[in-house]
Protein backbone atom coordinates (compact mmCIF):
# COMPACT_ATOMS: atom_id res chain seq x y z
CA UNK A 1 0.00 0.00 0.00
CA UNK A 2 1.29 3.41 -0.58
CA UNK A 3 2.01 6.04 2.15
CA UNK A 4 0.65 9.09 2.06
CA UNK A 5 3.05 11.06 0.70
CA UNK A 6 4.50 8.30 -1.40
CA UNK A 7 4.61 8.54 -5.57
CA UNK A 8 2.66 6.16 -7.22
CA UNK A 9 4.25 3.39 -9.75
CA UNK A 10 4.06 5.79 -12.94
CA UNK A 11 5.22 8.73 -10.84
CA UNK A 12 7.96 6.84 -9.57
CA UNK A 13 9.19 6.08 -13.01
CA UNK A 14 8.73 9.49 -13.94
CA UNK A 15 11.38 10.29 -11.18
CA UNK A 16 13.23 7.33 -11.68
CA UNK A 17 13.99 8.34 -15.43
CA UNK A 18 14.12 12.36 -14.81
CA UNK A 19 17.44 10.90 -12.10
CA UNK A 20 19.03 8.60 -15.26
CA UNK A 21 18.31 11.67 -17.28
CA UNK A 22 19.16 15.02 -15.86
CA UNK A 23 22.11 16.37 -14.05
CA UNK A 24 20.63 16.10 -10.67
CA UNK A 25 22.38 17.54 -7.02
CA UNK A 26 21.25 15.37 -4.27
CA UNK A 27 21.82 15.34 -0.21
CA UNK A 28 23.31 12.22 1.90
CA UNK A 29 22.40 11.91 5.25
CA UNK A 30 23.14 9.16 7.82
CA UNK A 31 20.10 7.48 9.80
CA UNK A 32 20.05 5.85 12.85
CA UNK A 33 20.60 2.18 12.70
CA UNK A 34 17.66 -0.80 12.56
CA UNK A 35 14.83 2.58 12.44
CA UNK A 36 11.62 2.10 12.04
CA UNK A 37 10.50 2.88 8.25
CA UNK A 38 7.57 5.03 9.88
CA UNK A 39 9.69 7.27 12.20
CA UNK A 40 12.60 7.52 10.14
CA UNK A 41 15.14 10.09 11.08
CA UNK A 42 18.32 11.32 11.29
CA UNK A 43 21.31 10.45 13.88
CA UNK A 44 21.28 13.13 16.32
CA UNK A 45 25.06 13.51 16.72
CA UNK A 46 26.68 16.60 14.48
CA UNK A 47 26.39 15.15 11.02
CA UNK A 48 25.26 17.66 8.22
CA UNK A 49 23.86 16.30 5.24
CA UNK A 50 26.34 15.76 1.95
CA UNK A 51 25.49 17.52 -0.97
CA UNK A 52 26.49 15.66 -4.08
CA UNK A 53 26.63 17.26 -7.36
CA UNK A 54 24.80 15.82 -10.55
CA UNK A 55 28.14 15.32 -12.25
CA UNK A 56 29.81 12.79 -9.35
CA UNK A 57 26.90 10.08 -9.90
CA UNK A 58 25.16 8.66 -12.71
CA UNK A 59 21.62 7.00 -11.93
CA UNK A 60 21.62 3.46 -14.15
CA UNK A 61 18.41 2.12 -15.83
CA UNK A 62 18.03 -0.34 -12.90
CA UNK A 63 17.61 1.60 -10.16
CA UNK A 64 20.93 1.87 -9.16
CA UNK A 65 22.75 5.46 -7.91
CA UNK A 66 26.80 4.77 -8.99
CA UNK A 67 29.45 7.28 -6.98
CA UNK A 68 32.49 5.86 -8.35
CA UNK A 69 34.83 8.72 -7.20
CA UNK A 70 32.71 9.71 -4.27
CA UNK A 71 33.94 12.48 -1.76
CA UNK A 72 35.85 11.46 1.62
CA UNK A 73 32.71 12.53 3.66
CA UNK A 74 30.59 10.31 1.69
CA UNK A 75 32.87 7.11 2.11
CA UNK A 76 32.61 7.36 5.73
CA UNK A 77 28.75 6.12 4.97
CA UNK A 78 29.72 2.92 3.54
CA UNK A 79 27.39 0.33 4.90
CA UNK A 80 25.25 2.92 6.57
CA UNK A 81 21.58 3.47 6.10
CA UNK A 82 21.37 6.90 4.31
CA UNK A 83 18.25 9.23 3.70
CA UNK A 84 18.56 10.49 0.26
CA UNK A 85 16.99 13.76 -0.39
CA UNK A 86 16.77 15.98 -4.09
CA UNK A 87 14.21 18.02 -5.88
CA UNK A 88 12.18 17.09 -9.42
CA UNK A 89 10.09 20.00 -10.57
CA UNK A 90 10.54 21.47 -7.64
CA UNK A 91 8.73 19.14 -4.83
CA UNK A 92 11.49 17.96 -2.43
CA UNK A 93 11.50 13.74 -2.66
CA UNK A 94 13.22 11.41 -0.31
CA UNK A 95 13.87 8.02 -0.09
CA UNK A 96 16.40 5.69 2.44
CA UNK A 97 18.55 3.10 0.90
CA UNK A 98 22.06 1.13 2.34
CA UNK A 99 25.36 2.69 0.87
CA UNK A 100 27.03 -0.62 -0.43
CA UNK A 101 30.14 -0.99 -1.81
CA UNK A 102 30.97 -2.26 -5.00
CA UNK A 103 34.20 -2.92 -7.59
CA UNK A 104 32.85 0.39 -9.44
CA UNK A 105 32.31 2.32 -6.19
CA UNK A 106 29.55 2.82 -3.59
CA UNK A 107 26.22 2.14 -4.71
CA UNK A 108 22.90 2.94 -3.37
CA UNK A 109 19.68 1.39 -4.83
CA UNK A 110 16.75 3.38 -4.82
CA UNK A 111 13.88 1.46 -3.39
CA UNK A 112 9.69 0.85 -4.75
CA UNK A 113 9.04 3.84 -1.94
CA UNK A 114 10.20 7.05 -3.03
CA UNK A 115 8.03 9.75 -0.78
CA UNK A 116 7.54 13.45 -1.21
CA UNK A 117 9.49 15.77 1.59
CA UNK A 118 6.77 16.74 4.58
CA UNK A 119 5.65 20.06 4.46
CA UNK A 120 6.50 21.80 7.71
CA UNK A 121 5.27 25.21 8.51
CA UNK A 122 6.66 26.48 11.80
CA UNK A 123 4.75 28.94 13.49
CA UNK A 124 6.61 31.10 16.32
CA UNK A 125 5.92 34.23 18.38
CA UNK A 126 8.38 36.67 18.31
CA UNK A 127 8.34 39.95 20.19
CA UNK A 128 10.36 41.62 17.43
CA UNK A 129 10.48 41.45 13.85
CA UNK A 130 10.17 43.17 10.79
CA UNK A 131 8.71 43.45 7.17
CA UNK A 132 10.72 44.81 4.11
CA UNK A 133 8.59 46.19 1.43
CA UNK A 134 10.35 46.40 -1.96
CA UNK A 135 8.03 48.45 -3.97
CA UNK A 136 7.15 50.89 -1.03
CA UNK A 137 6.45 54.12 -3.65
CA UNK A 138 3.89 52.66 -5.58
CA UNK A 139 2.26 50.74 -2.02
CA UNK A 140 2.57 47.63 -3.37
CA UNK A 141 2.42 44.62 -0.94
CA UNK A 142 5.91 43.39 -1.78
CA UNK A 143 7.42 42.46 1.62
CA UNK A 144 9.53 39.71 3.18
CA UNK A 145 9.33 38.71 6.82
CA UNK A 146 12.24 38.97 9.09
CA UNK A 147 12.63 37.19 12.09
CA UNK A 148 15.77 37.83 14.75
CA UNK A 149 18.74 35.34 14.22
CA UNK A 150 18.84 32.17 16.80
CA UNK A 151 22.17 32.47 17.51
CA UNK A 152 22.40 36.89 17.96
CA UNK A 153 21.13 38.29 20.95
CA UNK A 154 19.56 41.80 20.03
CA UNK A 155 19.19 45.27 21.95
CA UNK A 156 22.77 43.80 24.00
CA UNK A 157 26.13 45.01 22.93
CA UNK A 158 27.84 42.31 20.38
CA UNK A 159 30.72 40.44 21.76
CA UNK A 160 33.18 38.71 19.99
CA UNK A 161 33.11 35.75 22.29
CA UNK A 162 29.52 35.12 20.86
CA UNK A 163 31.45 33.45 18.44
CA UNK A 164 32.35 29.99 18.67
CA UNK A 165 35.83 29.37 19.16
CA UNK A 166 36.16 27.50 15.91
CA UNK A 167 35.14 30.04 13.92
CA UNK A 168 37.25 32.50 15.67
CA UNK A 169 39.78 32.42 13.42
CA UNK A 170 37.83 32.71 9.85
CA UNK A 171 35.76 35.60 11.65
CA UNK A 172 38.81 37.65 12.57
CA UNK A 173 39.95 37.56 9.18
CA UNK A 174 36.80 38.87 7.82
CA UNK A 175 36.75 41.05 10.35
CA UNK A 176 39.94 42.86 9.17
CA UNK A 177 39.08 43.15 5.69
CA UNK A 178 35.46 44.60 6.70
CA UNK A 179 37.55 47.32 8.93
CA UNK A 180 40.10 48.31 5.76
CA UNK A 181 36.70 48.33 4.08
CA UNK A 182 35.22 50.34 6.03
CA UNK A 183 38.06 52.94 6.56
CA UNK A 184 38.14 53.67 2.84
CA UNK A 185 34.63 53.89 2.14
CA UNK A 186 33.67 55.64 5.97
CA UNK A 187 30.32 53.82 6.27
CA UNK A 188 30.29 51.34 9.25
CA UNK A 189 29.80 53.50 12.26
CA UNK A 190 31.15 52.69 15.23
CA UNK A 191 31.07 49.28 13.50
CA UNK A 192 30.06 47.05 16.11
CA UNK A 193 27.67 45.48 14.07
CA UNK A 194 30.53 43.92 12.06
CA UNK A 195 30.73 41.45 15.13
CA UNK A 196 27.20 39.75 14.14
CA UNK A 197 28.01 39.92 10.27
CA UNK A 198 31.11 38.07 10.72
CA UNK A 199 29.37 35.51 13.27
CA UNK A 200 26.63 34.99 11.01
CA UNK A 201 29.13 34.71 7.95
CA UNK A 202 31.25 32.00 9.92
CA UNK A 203 28.19 30.51 11.00
CA UNK A 204 28.35 26.72 10.18
CA UNK A 205 24.81 25.85 7.68
CA UNK A 206 23.28 22.85 7.44
CA UNK A 207 21.35 21.68 3.77
CA UNK A 208 18.35 21.45 4.28
CA UNK A 209 15.59 20.52 2.14
CA UNK A 210 12.17 21.22 2.10
CA UNK A 211 9.27 20.45 0.57
CA UNK A 212 9.17 22.79 -2.25
CA UNK A 213 12.60 24.49 -3.61
CA UNK A 214 13.74 27.45 -3.23
CA UNK A 215 10.90 28.80 -1.14
CA UNK A 216 11.44 32.52 0.16
CA UNK A 217 12.53 32.15 3.69
CA UNK A 218 12.29 35.13 6.55
CA UNK A 219 15.77 37.13 6.59
CA UNK A 220 17.57 36.90 9.90
CA UNK A 221 18.15 39.94 12.06
CA UNK A 222 21.54 40.25 13.62
CA UNK A 223 21.80 43.79 14.35
CA UNK A 224 19.60 46.85 15.20
CA UNK A 225 20.48 50.21 16.51
CA UNK A 226 18.66 53.92 16.02
CA UNK A 227 20.84 53.96 12.89
CA UNK A 228 20.62 50.61 11.09
CA UNK A 229 19.21 46.75 10.72
CA UNK A 230 21.53 44.30 9.68
CA UNK A 231 19.98 41.35 7.87
CA UNK A 232 21.36 37.63 7.04
CA UNK A 233 20.34 35.28 3.81
CA UNK A 234 21.71 32.85 1.64
CA UNK A 235 23.25 34.62 -1.25
CA UNK A 236 20.69 33.15 -3.64
CA UNK A 237 17.80 35.24 -1.94
CA UNK A 238 19.99 38.08 -1.85
CA UNK A 239 17.87 40.22 -4.02
CA UNK A 240 19.39 43.81 -2.68
CA UNK A 241 21.35 46.39 -4.53
CA UNK A 242 23.46 48.64 -3.47
CA UNK A 243 22.29 52.38 -2.42
CA UNK A 244 19.01 51.08 -3.42
CA UNK A 245 16.11 52.34 -1.24
CA UNK A 246 13.45 50.24 0.69
CA UNK A 247 10.50 50.86 3.50
CA UNK A 248 10.73 48.64 6.61
CA UNK A 249 8.30 48.21 9.25
CA UNK A 250 9.76 47.35 12.76
CA UNK A 251 7.46 45.56 14.90
CA UNK A 252 7.96 45.27 18.64
CA UNK A 253 5.89 43.13 21.24
CA UNK A 254 5.76 45.61 24.63
CA UNK A 255 5.17 44.01 27.81
CA UNK A 256 5.28 47.08 29.78
CA UNK A 257 2.27 50.19 29.13
CA UNK A 258 -1.13 50.67 27.66
CA UNK A 259 -0.97 49.27 24.09
CA UNK A 260 0.35 45.97 23.74
CA UNK A 261 2.64 46.44 20.68
CA UNK A 262 4.21 49.08 18.69
CA UNK A 263 5.20 49.53 14.80
CA UNK A 264 7.79 51.61 13.34
CA UNK A 265 7.67 52.41 9.72
CA UNK A 266 11.19 53.78 8.40
CA UNK A 267 12.83 54.02 4.80
CA UNK A 268 15.85 53.03 4.41
CA UNK A 269 19.17 52.39 2.10
CA UNK A 270 21.92 49.59 0.88
CA UNK A 271 24.73 50.84 2.80
CA UNK A 272 27.07 47.83 2.38
CA UNK A 273 26.76 44.18 1.58
CA UNK A 274 28.48 41.66 2.68
CA UNK A 275 29.62 37.75 1.86
CA UNK A 276 31.33 34.89 3.36
CA UNK A 277 34.39 33.76 1.80
CA UNK A 278 32.61 31.29 -0.09
CA UNK A 279 30.31 33.17 -1.10
CA UNK A 280 27.01 31.29 -0.03
CA UNK A 281 25.85 33.60 2.63
CA UNK A 282 25.52 37.44 2.51
CA UNK A 283 24.71 40.50 5.32
CA UNK A 284 22.74 43.54 4.08
CA UNK A 285 23.48 46.49 6.14
CA UNK A 286 20.56 48.91 5.41
CA UNK A 287 20.86 52.61 6.82
CA UNK A 288 17.67 54.29 8.23
CA UNK A 289 16.80 57.12 6.09
CA UNK A 290 13.44 58.84 7.08
CA UNK A 291 12.16 58.62 11.03
CA UNK A 292 9.99 60.08 12.76
CA UNK A 293 11.36 62.02 15.90
CA UNK A 294 9.39 59.86 18.63
CA UNK A 295 10.54 56.86 16.60
CA UNK A 296 13.81 57.86 16.82
CA UNK A 297 13.74 58.30 20.54
CA UNK A 298 11.63 54.97 21.30
CA UNK A 299 14.45 53.02 18.96
CA UNK A 300 17.21 54.95 20.98
CA UNK A 301 15.67 54.20 24.39
CA UNK A 302 15.30 50.38 23.18
CA UNK A 303 18.93 49.42 21.53
CA UNK A 304 21.30 52.49 22.33
CA UNK A 305 21.00 52.04 25.82
CA UNK A 306 21.93 48.44 25.98
CA UNK A 307 24.54 49.25 23.71
CA UNK A 308 26.36 51.53 26.06
CA UNK A 309 26.60 49.10 28.92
Amino acid sequence: MKKQNGLSGIERELVLQYLIDGNVPVTLTPLEENIDSENIHPLTSQIFPIAIKGEQFKVEKNGTILLENPPQAVVKFSNKNVKVEFYFNRVGLWFSSIVKESKKGLVISIPSEIERIEDVVEEKEYDFFALIYFDFKTKKDLNIKCVPFDKAELFSRPVWKSIPLKNQKAAKKLLEKFVEEAKKENNAGTGIQLIPVCHYLTSKTSIKMEALENRVKPLNILYVDHERIVLGMETQFCTFFQNEEYGIKLSFSLKKGPIASRDVFITCFVNKIYRSSDEKLSCVDLRFTTLQEEDLRFLYEKTTKSLLI
